[in-house]
């Protein structure tokens, strides 16, 4: 076993070899830790990273079909809002009465689907999932710096997803004052039926998935900082370690303020204090005895994790479509430097441009040019990211397997998104359409798309070297292009409804006269939906399948430079059977004459060094 407790890794030079020089952190060196015989050690209990990183990613697989169910039952509401659904009232009594959604239950699908999606499906597949399996591979590292820790990460995740699910099954429901949860519907527990004990495991689920993010976080700093093998300077790590790197020193800054929101919110909601609740409101002709809170506060608490964690998810699939594009247009990646720094200067500004999620509460002129102009800056380095992405391509010898669509579809989705990204940092014009389904596009342009595309071109990608099968080919591209072509026309739709002055959080829109003329698109845009939802069924179907009928995996079926492609796939426990591989190149050394490669991997010590 690795105590909790090893010191970082200090590395002696010689030739192929890695030796400490303290003996505590042998298993990350040449001595490979003991493997774990029992079923629960190996893989329940586990503390290898590889396990602890699946485990992360089915259980995201899991919570994406819940919050796609809940997406598909929203759309069914605003596609056919006067339809009666028998069998629906079976499975939800209270809040599909008469068969008939009520608004309430709307609202509680909104909430449970965006909290869902965004923090228990995309955080726990890209920073849990890919973090843990790919840091010590990518590195050279036997294991994460702190194995146990890694371990009680997951499982603080896992209770942390079962207190949020279990919101469903308490009276009055799952909250249902939206994912950002703004008082005082999530401070006064008669609000609306969700504010009860919904809304207070909402809470509870969300303090204790900041304190899992926490632990695995620190375990993701300290291992990269630490435990890279002999050679790999920062500037050859792969630009997916750099993207989970910075995303996890931006949530581990961002994240305790939330958590300290949190708590105040509790205290308001059961405590007796004032926090959040200001003297004089009334619910249900009841005069309520707080004073001296304002809603303010919690939003400036909320933004000041909800903007930067945009960052966290965004980062790391920008990170692994590098990587993806490198190795399938064989030509290293351009301007890698720039990208690492444009990283970091997104990192910076994404930290203190939070107001611009409030330019409609009030805030002063003022307040509010700083923050749009902070937001635009982000455009520059955002710009620079992208035009790399595309100057991958340019004189490349592409190869269009299916990571590499997937990724190709990334680029569209982060150019476009970001264009829209422009109108809402303006708060000339975010003031007109911030209540609008032009910020539900946005939003799922590019914390939806961006983020879901860069982690199927990383499943796809990575998955010989998870489970040493391949996933069937044919298969991954009619899934590319039926969630290609489906996502674009909902979502980008979704900016137009926004433009007609379309309103989001709305239950039925049969109300209103002026948006008679955009209310049949919502079937539209449900048919769509639906397309979209079925091909990430046929995805699951290749996934399972491919587990025992997909062809076994060459070594580096993708003939790519980066370190984990050494090791065998799928890994042993402390990743080599050997010595730990020595750097001597930076990791995109591609379109180079090699022994009849056109490649150099990081540990080929021919020719001049690079990086």
């Amino acid at each position: 076993m690795i105590p909790l407790t090893a010191p970082p890794q200090i590395l002696s030079r010689r030739a192929g070899v890695v030796e400490p020089e303290n003996s505590v952190v042998e298993a990350h060196s040449t001595e490979i830790a003991h493997e774990p015989q029992s079923f629960l050690r190996r893989y329940v209990f586990s503390q290898d990273h590889k396990v602890i990183g699946l485990q992360y990613l089915l259980t995201a697989v899991f919570v994406a079909l819940v919050a796609g169910g809940l997406a598909i039952l929203i759309r069914m509401q605003l596609a056919w809002p006067s339809a009666t659904w028998p069998l629906l009232q079976k499975v939800f009594p209270a809040g599909m009465t008469g068969g008939v959604m009520k608004p309430e239950f709307y609202l509680s699908l909104v909430t449970m689907h965006g909290t869902l999606m965004v923090f228990f499906v995309i955080s726990y597949a890209l920073l849990g999932g890919f973090g843990n399996y790919l840091i010590p591979l990518q590195i050279g590292a036997r294991d994460m710096a702190y194995p146990f820790l890694n371990m009680l990460s997951y499982w603080v995740a896992l209770l942390a997803t079962l207190v949020m699910l279990s919101s469903f099954f308490v009276e009055g429901g799952a909250a249902a004052a939206g994912w950002t949860s703004y008082p005082p519907l999530s401070a006064v527990p008669e609000a609306v039926p969700g504010s009860a004990w919904g809304q207070t495991l909402w809470l509870l689920g969300m303090a204790l998935f900041i304190v899992s993010f926490t632990m695995g976080g620190l375990n993701y700093f300290v291992t990269i900082l630490n435990l890279r093998a002999e050679g790999m300077t920062l500037m050859r790590l792969p630009l997916t370690i750099w993207s989970l790197f910075l995303a996890t020193i931006i949530g581990l800054l961002s994240f305790p303020p939330l958590t300290a929101a949190a708590i105040m919110l509790l205290m308001d909601r059961h405590g007796g204090t004032s926090f959040y609740l200001p003297a004089g409101m009334f619910f249900g002709n009841k005069l309520l005895p707080n004073q001296g809170g304002t809603p303010l506060l919690w939003q400036h608490l909320f933004w000041f994790l909800g903007h930067p964690e945009v960052y966290v998810l965004i980062l790391p699939a920008l990170g692994m479509a590098f990587d993806v594009i490198a190795a399938f247009t064989r030509k290293p990646v351009f301007g890698y430097r720039m990208t690492v720094y444009s990283f970091c200067a997104i990192g910076v500004l994404g930290m203190v441009v939070w107001g611009h999620h409030m330019y409609v509460s009030g805030m002063s002129p003022y307040i509010g040019e700083f923050f749009s102009v902070g937001t635009l800056l982000i455009t520059i380095p955002s710009a620079i990211i992208g035009f790399n992405l595309l100057a991958c391509f340019w004189g490349g010898s592409l190869r269009f397997r299916t990571p590499m669509l997937f990724a190709t579809g990334l680029v569209a989705l982060f150019g476009l998104g970001g264009f829209g990204g422009i109108f809402l940092g303006t708060p000339t014009s975010d003031i007109f359409l911030h209540d609008s389904y032009f910020v539900v596009g946005h939003f799922h342009f590019m914390i939806g798309g961006v983020t879901l595309f860069g982690l199927l071109a990383g499943v796809y990608y990575w998955y010989p070297k998870f489970f040493g099968r391949m996933m069937n080919e044919s298969l991954g591209k009619i899934h590319f292009w039926l969630t290609f072509v489906s996502f674009y026309f909902v979502f980008l739709w979704m900016h137009f409804l926004g433009l007609g002055g379309m309103p989001r959080r709305y239950y039925a829109f049969t109300e209103y006269k002026f948006l008679e003329g955009l209310s049949e698109q919502n079937l539209y845009i449900t048919f769509a939906a639906f397309i979209l939802g079925a091909a990430q069924l046929l995805f699951l179907f290749n996934f399972v399948w491919s587990l025992r009928k997909g062809a076994k995996a060459p070594e580096n079926p993708w003939e790519a430079a980066t370190l984990e492609w050494t090791a065998p796939s799928p890994p042993p426990h402390g990743n080599w059977p050997g010595p730990l591989p020595v750097v001597y190149r930076w990791p995109y050394e591609y379109g180079v004459a090699a022994g009849g490669l056109d490649y150099l991997p990081q540990t080929d010590a021919g020719g001049p060094t690079s990086g």
